[in-house]
This record gives C-alpha cells, structure tokens and sequence, in this order.
C-alpha cells in the first residue's frame, strides 16, 4: 500500500508539471522568457515567408505581450528581460533608459519626416493653391485667408543652420546656449552661454536680413563673463527703446543677490564714449523681472521674489512691496494702463494696478485673480489685455478672458513636469509657439488651438539640450526676414517662411549663395513676406 501511495504520487507530480508546461506555452510564454506569435498571428513560417508579415505580426505581438512587474519585454528580441532597479553594473537596463531609447527612436523618425518636401498639411486640403482659388471665389474672408496662409508656410518651414559671425574668427562658439532673448524689434538677441569652466558668459547678437533671402548673424565684440547664476531676464527701455538689459543675479558666497542694468552698449566697441547707466539694485533670490513701458510708470520695473513682489523707479530707486504668500514666478506689465500680471508658484494669477494706494494684507489690491492647476511658468497678454495665456507646470496652456476671469481655451499637446518654459506669442501671423521638457517645439493656432506643427529638436533631447526659440515677422529688423530661430546647445538654427532661402555665404558679402536643387521659384509665387491685414482674426 505504501509503495502504491508513493507511485501514485509521482505520477499525479509529472501530470501536473506536464500540464503547467502545457498552460504556460497554450499562453505564449516561453520558459526564456519569450512571446509566442502564434497567439497574435501567423507563425514562425509565415514570418520567415515575409518581412512585412513578420512586422506585423511583431507589433501585434507587442500589443497582446502583458506587462509584467519587474519585467521588461523587446518586441524585436521577441523575450522579456529583467529591469535592475539600483543596480551598479556599468550597462543597467531601467525602465528610465528603455524610455529614452524609445524617445530618440521617435525624435530621429519625425527628423526624417520634418525633412520631406511632401509633408502632411496642417488641416486637411489645405494648400496656397486651394486657399487662393477660394479666396477668388469670394469663398474665404480675408482675415480667414491671412491667417491660413501664415499656417501654411509654418507647415513648410525647413531648418537651415547659421554660422555666426565674430571678429575673433579664430575662436568659434564652443559653449552651450542656455537663454536667448530678442528685442522689440529682433534686431538684437541677447544671448546667455555656459562657460565649460564654470558660470555663464552674456552677449548680444546682432542680425540682418535681407529681402534678396539671406540672413546674417554677428556676434558682439564684447562679451561679459560672470560665475553667478542668472535666473530672469527682460529687455529694458532706459534711455531710449531696448536700451538696456535687465538681469537678476542668484548671490553667491559672501555676496548677495541681486537686479542688474546693463547697457547694450557695453556689448559693442562701437561707441566707446557712450557707455550707457550701468547699476545694480539690493533686491536677492529674484524668480522673475518685468519691465513697464506705460508713460504712467516710465522707467519702472517689478521683480518677483519669494512670496513678494518689489516695484522699483530705476531713476530714484523707490520701491512699493506686496506680500502675495507665494514664490511669483513670471511676471507682464500691460501697455494701456500700468497694470502688472504675475503667475505663481501655487497656481494662482493675479493684477496689480500700481495707481492704487492700498498694499494691505487682505489682498484687496489684487484688481483680477484666478487659479491655474499647477505652477505658472509664463503668463502672455494679448494686444487686445482683456485675454491672457498661461502655461504651468502640468504641461496646460489656457487662454483666459480676464473681464469675467474664465479660461475659454485650451491649446493640447505641450509637455512640461518642473521647468521654467515660456510662451512665445505672434499676434500677426496668429500663432502660439511654446518648447517642451521633451524638447519639441510646438506651434498653435491662436484662434481656434489647432495643434499646426510640432518641430523635432535637431540634438537628443536632454535636461540641458531644451531648445530657444525666437519667432518674428521681422527677424533682423524692418527689412528683415520672417521665421523661427532655434538655439540647440552651441548650434543655432532658422527656420525662414520662404522655401527658396539662400544660405548668406560670408562676411564679405560677394554673394548670395545659389538656391539649392529643387527650391526654384515657380512663375506666380511670393518669395517675400507681407503682412495681411486683420491677421489676427
């Protein structure tokens, strides 16, 4: 009896493992690790018998694969591998690297497609061709037809690299950008670059189109270093339009923080005699700075600290401070009235008029106040001031009407965590631009928040590659040329409207390069920008 208990034991122990055996590959489990394509298509022979097939069935395979804890499974190795959270191998394969990798495959496949000449359009059957033909027919407002024009060419814009030129020929940019900044009129860009030895160097830029198709970038001759952490920015008038270049500075040991003018002038050996005002105000650990150009509060400026907000008179350093209970992240004056716009750390937005006298601890100097979901990195006002866009830190950018303090639209797509992005608006063209923590750079339409186009940056994307961008109608001043221009590391890219752009070939100017096969002008076409009226309709 006893024998008989133990064979039968063993016979029920080999019919179990048997049928588990049988279960885990009936569920498409290999004991490797592997997936089984027979549960998502055709088998092996079918694979070997086609690529296409074996493609397919790949992707199918990789869809129906569960995810398994602790598990990470390669649809082209077809078999799972264990993820090593911590481990101190020199080669770990996390989650965090898988997901990168997945990240530069997709970057490198929209660089190819961004490159196509036969790009899709932006919305569906729109092309110049069309537009014009409805346009004849009476078919299309004008203000309709500007604005879908400008998509068009935005949807056609194709990236040229700039070389920059300096009057040290012999020691060429090798520092990465971190900030660029035009002027009012993007005659100027100021430039922020990280110095490989430690801090940052400043400088200004200085371009000039030409409407022959051609844009040239010269560097100034003299650049300001400095091992202080910069964390805003702004263009100040002082003097006379963009005059001066307003910074706040992080302290650093023994010295504190503070706001800086700097003249643009002391960029240039150009006019040594004039050097311009150059001062620097007390005010520490400033999170953002704004510049007001209403007559009302001529030369005045605002920073925004650590739950306050200091308003200076540059000429007589007066200051008015109000306590908000929040870290004030970005800041705008309007123009009409001087009236300034700030965006917090906790979400919240709100006004302040500076004619008014009260400063008290109520708030109830706040004319306007409304809350986004997150952080605010950026707050816009639009020409109109009754409309004001914000992004946070949740990656939603709003449109707000500030008369009844209500959000009424919501532009979709942009992608942000913890950064401090801005919004780059162009009310002509209509047209919303912001860059993202994974380093696309997106364009909306204003009006209504179609997502038009979305820009691959030309480096892996990383913490410290996120690109700069600068949209103008205008790049290079009143004859200049309009598009994007984009800072990548030590690389700087333009993106120009027109698709017979001319490489500018030298310093000299002995020419123009010749346009490249394939981009001549057809009979009829515009190779040069004009504004349309009513654009931002």
């Amino acid at each position: 009896m006893k024998r008989n208990w133990r064979g039968r034991g063993k016979r029920f122990f080999h019919h179990h493992r048997a049928d588990w055996r049988r279960r885990d590959h009936s569920a498409g489990r290999s004991p490797e690790y592997g997936w089984d394509h027979a549960t998502a298509g055709p088998s092996s022979r079918a694979a070997e018998s086609n690529s296409d097939q074996d493609t397919a069935s790949s992707s199918r395979a990789t869809t129906a694969a569960p995810e398994l804890p602790g598990f990470y499974f390669d649809p082209e190795k077809n078999r799972y591998f264990r993820l090593l959270p911590g481990h101190n191998n020199c080669n770990p394969l996390t989650r965090e690297m898988l997901e990168t990798k997945e990240q530069e495959k997709k970057r490198a496949k929209l660089l190819v497609e961004d490159e196509h000449p036969n790009k899709k359009a932006p919305r569906t059957g729109l092309n110049t061709a069309l537009l014009l033909q409805r346009r004849h027919l009476g078919m299309l407002p004008s203000s309709s037809y500007c604005r879908l024009v400008h998509e068009v060419k935005v949807s056609e814009m194709k990236r040229h690299k700039l070389e920059v030129q300096s009057s040290d020929s012999n020691s060429p940019n090798t520092d990465n950008f971190r900030l660029i900044v035009a002027d009012s009129a993007c005659e100027q860009v100021f430039t922020v670059n990280d110095v490989s030895h430690g801090g940052c160097k400043y400088g200004i830029m200085n371009f000039r189109g030409c409407r022959k198709g051609s844009l040239s970038v010269e560097m100034c001759d003299n650049l300001y270093f400095t091992n202080r952490k910069m964390t805003s920015v702004c263009w100040a008038s002082v003097t006379h339009s963009d005059s001066h270049v307003l910074l706040c500075l992080v302290g650093i040991s023994q010295t504190p923080g503070c706001v800086s003018l700097l003249p643009a002038s002391l960029f240039s050996n150009s006019n040594p005699d004039q050097p311009g005002m150059l001062c620097s105000f007390k005010i520490s650990t400033a999170w953002s700075c704004a510049w007001c150009l209403n007559p009302q509060a001529d030369k005045t400026f605002s920073t925004g600290l650590s739950r306050h907000v200091i308003v200076t008179d540059a000429v007589t350093g007066r200051r008015q401070t109000y306590s908000t209970g929040s870290d004030v992240l970005t800041q705008q004056f309007a123009l009409r009235a001087p009236v300034l716009f700030n965006g917090c750390r906790s979400g919240e937005i709100f006004s302040i008029d500076l004619r008014q006298r009260g400063r008290g601890r109520d708030h109830s100097w706040k004319t306007c106040r409304f809350y986004q979901d997150s952080a605010v990195t950026s707050v816009r006002l639009l020409q109109d001031e009754n409309y004001l866009l914000a992004a946070d830190m949740l990656g939603k950018i709003k449109l707000w009407d500030v008369r009844v303090k209500r959000s009424v639209k919501q532009y979709e797509g942009h992608h942000n965590e913890y950064a401090y992005l801005p919004l780059h608006l162009s009310e002509q063209e209509g047209l919303l631009l912001a860059v993202g923590q994974d380093c696309y750079t997106r364009l909306w339409s204003l009006r209504d928040g179609h997502l038009i186009r979305t820009i691959p940056s030309p480096h892996p994307a990383g913490k410290d590659s996120i690109p700069n961008v600068v949209f103008s109608s205008q790049l290079g001043g009143r004859r200049g040329l309009p598009g994007l221009l984009m800072a990548v590391q030590r690389d700087l890219y333009y993106y120009p409207y027109n698709n017979d752009y001319q490489d500018w070939t030298g310093p000299k100017g002995q020419g123009w390069s010749q346009p490249r096969e394939g981009t001549a002008r057809r009979s009829g076409e515009q190779t040069s920008h004009t504004p349309c009226p009513q654009a931002r309709q």
